[in-house]
């Protein structure tokens, strides 16, 4: 019987009281505590340099899911079928409610202070893409979808959709890579290839934990060196786009941010610059071309609806919000 990576506790010289199923992983609360059992399919150099940027951020005194080490010393336990496993600390609490305030700043505050902390001696790997290669492609894959659409013939209110809002969509894609030319970006890079500096990669409600006034920081796998104003535009988006782009709301956010690390001007022209582009109409459009084109589900073709009806309102926000940074 499949028992998910149970067993290699005994590697580590602990007995699971109880267990549950989670996201992709078993929680296991043990004598040592909550700990997240997950199969293991990334780099074992990448694992051991997360290990590094984790322990780094707890010994500074936040709360972060790093690896337990086996009776071996390995990062890295197999079951009796030879199938890889980690063992990370986890921490009893909530994830972030988006819906709250309090929650949100709070959140915006401690990846403030992590980010002060997260760094590795840089070795030219795990670097964040180039933007402004990421930007020219995304804009080039918004075209081919265009006329793959246009040869075919739109059949379906997404594809019609599409091609009724693409051009004005295109415009922003355009403009921000035009921007991108003319701002410090550059300077931002070379300093993240000089010092180090690392991303969390997917920070958002799902790896804030709260336990009281406790939080923790949690979900690092898709860490790598780059501009950390990217974990905060991520966070912002996310955010930002359940509360109708609330320009107050956003304030309290970056505020609560630099309260903790202040944010250069290159790196506000940075954030103004992710939220000029269109990042979310780009994925849908990338998934219905990547996937199935023969059903389109309905929940896609309703925010490819509300991505159109809520443009204005972004593109506005996008243009007028970041009064600190350079004219960009």
């Amino acid at each position: 019987m499949y028992d998910y990576g149970l067993s290699v506790l005994e590697q580590y010289g602990l007995t699971a009281t109880g267990s549950s199923r989670i996201r992709d992983a078993l929680l296991c609360r043990t004598e040592q505590g909550a700990v997240v059992v997950r199969e293991f399919r990334g780099s074992e150099k990448k694992l051991k340099m997360q290990q590094e940027l984790l322990v780094t951020i707890r010994e500074n005194g936040y709360r972060a899911d790093s690896f337990l080490e086996n009776g071996e010393g390995e990062l890295i336990s197999r079951d009796s079928d030879n199938i890889p496993y980690t063992l990370q600390h986890w921490y009893e609490g909530r994830e972030c409610d988006t819906k709250s305030e309090d929650d949100i700043v709070r959140g915006a505050g401690l990846l403030a202070e992590i980010h002060k902390v997260m760094k590795l001696a840089p070795d030219g790997f795990y670097m964040q893409p180039d933007l402004k290669e990421v930007c020219r492609r995304h804009n080039q894959e918004l075209r081919k979808i265009r006329r793959f659409i246009r040869k075919k013939g739109a059949s379906c209110d997404f594809e019609k959709d599409y091609l009724s809002s693409v051009e004005w969509f295109l415009r922003k894609g355009e403009e921000a890579l035009a921007l991108l030319e003319n701002t410090g970006y550059e300077r931002l890079m070379q300093n993240v290839l000089e010092q180090g500096w690392v991303c969390h990669g997917e920070y958002n409600q799902h790896n804030i934990l709260f336990a009281g006034r406790e939080m923790a920081a949690t979900g690092f796998d898709h860490w790598s060196f780059g501009i950390q104003m990217s974990d905060l535009y991520q966070f912002m988006r996310k955010i930002l786009e359940k509360h109708g782009w609330d320009s107050r709301l956003a304030e309290k956010m970056l505020d609560a941010y630099s309260a903790e690390r202040p944010v250069s001007s290159d790196e506000l022209d940075y954030l103004k610059i992710r939220f000029i582009y269109p990042d979310k109409y780009w994925k849908l459009a990338n998934y219905y071309y990547s996937h199935n084109k023969a059903w389109i589900s309905e929940k896609n073709t309703e925010k490819m609806k509300t991505l159109i009806r809520q443009k204005e309102r972004w593109d506005r926000f996008g243009r007028t919000f970041f009064p600190g940074g350079n004219d960009v």
